[in-house]
């Protein structure tokens, strides 16, 4: 398995991942703005959202993947995909909206990450983060369980800390509170019904378990898969109809930059 990601992986669900995005949007309170940046942009699907909302607005979308960005320009060729890191992202000039779909769970340090994000904005902009907040729901914990257990584990160490272990709505707050004039913050678990247990590993894959899977050979990840697969069986039970309910929890953060 190759570091990039994968495109037709995290696309399987295109409907259940793109849905915060739209309720991240709909809460930023600009009509016309000039400039937009979807950070962590994926394969556009949120880049696409925004260019419906802003028409008027130059839009681009920034990611580290040229598997993601390749995709996102089949889909929005009219928009400007550069590749770059977000850790260490700036615009060559103010912009008026910077949207992050989750993406900033990938960057560490927060702290820091947040209000150097606020100072590229003009006054009156926004920033718009949604990041998943489920490190500690089964899928996660499973992921960690089963890397510490088998042969790999020594392989697997670093996996355990590759996402940010994000902080709480009163430290965002906090981060944000010098240079906003308004910080809407909330946080929803949504029920995702899947097909089944085998549904929640393909969700997973192109997201929370890539740093687990990319260090194995074939044999391990197979073998990995496995015993991961059999935990999750147990964690989530089936419905009267079969199927399974995926609780997932998302953090949304909107603050505008003070006028």
């Amino acid at each position: 398995m190759k570091n990039d990601w994968s495109t037709d992986q995290y696309l399987q669900f295109e409907d259940l991942r793109t849905r915060p995005a739209y309720e991240l949007l709909s809460r930023i309170g600009i009509n016309e703005p000039q400039q937009v940046v979807d950070l962590g942009c994926g394969p556009g699907n949120s880049t696409e959202l925004l260019q419906r909302r802003f028409p008027s607005a130059a839009i681009s979308g920034v990611d580290s993947s040229p598997k993601m960005l390749e995709e996102a320009k089949k889909r929005l060729p009219d928009v400007t995909f550069p590749l770059d890191d977000i850790a260490i992202w700036k615009p060559k000039k103010k912009v008026d909206v910077i949207f992050a779909n989750a993406s900033l769970q990938w960057v560490t340090g927060h702290h820091d990450l947040v209000p150097h994000l606020m100072k590229h904005l003009n006054v009156g902009g926004f920033l718009a983060v949604q990041m998943p907040d489920n490190l500690s729901e089964p899928t996660h914990v499973l992921m960690r369980e089963t890397a510490s257990e088998g042969p790999w584990a020594e392989k697997l160490s670093e996996a355990v800390k590759s996402r940010e272990i994000i902080g709480s709505s009163a430290d965002y707050y906090n981060w944000l509170a010098d240079q906003s004039e308004v910080i809407d913050i909330w946080h929803t678990s949504y029920e995702h019904v899947l097909a089944d247990a085998n549904a929640i590993v393909d969700w997973v894959k192109s997201t929370g378990l890539r740093p687990f899977l990319n260090p194995l050979n074939d044999q391990e990840r197979k073998a990995y898969l496995e015993q991961y697969l059999d935990k999750i069986k147990q964690a989530y039970k089936p419905l009267k109809d079969g199927r399974v309910l995926l609780t997932f929890p998302r953090l949304f953060i909107v603050a505008q930059k003070k006028l």
